[in-house]
């Protein structure tokens, strides 16, 4: 529908759009801009995922679902939504802070001639204008932009706005549209490979504890684990230990890495270079543990612990557990 905001579906490549998306559909709705509509391109759409959307708030969901959109490929995603955008003049697309849809949105807004917001932290009506505000800087100031014409494109940066309240019973008039077959200009994957540790992902959990340099090997990574199983907790790295080769490049946080809003931030070993301040400054409760009192983390820490991590983390784990046991 002409002006409306798109919520780029986020999902889990197994039908099911992500916990984030009720942060991106309530947001689009607290703006009342326009008619909230999810766009969502998967080879396989689920019933029950296009329930959730619905009862997330969307009004309608334009479901692209083509063999050709798994696995992800940028030019066949954003040639898809900028044939989509020209018939329908969305206002607005917006989408969560991740590793596909950074690279799809900024894409997406190249090809339609618009700018993008990156990473924001809120967004705001403004008359009838839309203002995100976003951080610069490595994170040391936030910039409120403003787009010359539309749509307005932006990344949402994850466990930072509110997310919609589910309303059971609520539905989605589904729309599947005729489109150009989608081609493949470049083959970036050739496989693909699950690795589960059993824990929540790191982009989106409101519990992160991390070990950067201090950590001392891969091998002692396996107490924070045993942490964060505890706690349900992501586990997440610095730079300098994914450099390493102690952890992959999928736990790295900061700016060359993830970005993550947690509600809990916990850091062992992790001196707080600006690099990795960038990804997680903006969470909610910070906790350094370090031995150095110099560290630069210790000056955004809400709380820090001048200590051996290795003493302390397996302290904090029996503690833990016995909170979690009450």
């Amino acid at each position: 529908m002409a002006g409306a905001f798109w919520c780029i579906v986020e999902d889990d490549r197994q039908g099911r759009p992500k916990k984030v998306m009720a942060e991106i559909l309530g947001e689009a709705a607290r703006l009342g801009g326009g008619p909230v509509e999810a766009v969502w391109l998967t080879d396989k759409a689920s019933e029950a995922g296009l329930t959730q959307l619905g009862e997330l708030g969307a009004t309608r969901v334009w479901l692209l679902e083509n063999a050709a959109y798994a696995p992800y490929r940028s030019e066949v995603w954003s040639a898809a939504v900028a044939e989509l955008a020209a018939r329908e003049s969305p206002r607005a697309i917006l989408g969560p802070v991740t590793s596909r849809q950074r690279e799809f949105l900024a894409r997406l807004a190249a090809r339609l001639g618009v700018g993008l917001a990156a990473d924001c932290v809120a967004l705001a009506m403004d008359g009838d204008t839309l203002v995100a505000t976003r951080p610069v800087y490595a994170g040391k100031l936030l910039a409120r932009v403003a787009w010359a014409r539309g749509p307005w494109v932006a990344t949402l940066r994850p466990n930072v706005f509110r997310p919609a309240d589910a309303q059971g019973g609520r539905t989605a008039a589904v729309e599947r549209p005729s489109l150009a077959a989608p081609t493949a200009q470049m083959t970036l994957v050739e496989r693909r490979e699950e690795a589960s540790t059993g824990l929540p992902e790191l982009a989106e959990a409101e519990i992160v504890v991390s070990g950067g340099r201090g950590m001392k090997g891969p091998e002692n990574y396996v107490i924070l684990e045993d942490m964060a199983r505890v706690i349900g907790a992501a586990v997440g790295a610095s730079r300098a230990a994914v450099d390493a080769g102690w952890r992959p490049h999928r736990h790295q946080i900061g700016q060359t890495g993830r970005t993550i809003s947690p509600k809990l931030y916990m850091g062992f070993g992790v001196s707080g270079a600006i690099q990795h301040l960038a990804g997680m400054r903006t969470s909610k409760v910070i906790v350094a543990v370090n031995k150095d009192p110099e560290a630069p983390i210790f000056k955004i820490a809400d709380y820090g612990i001048v200590a051996d991590l290795f003493e302390v983390v397996p302290q904090l784990t029996t503690e833990l557990k016995k909170l979690m046991e009450k």
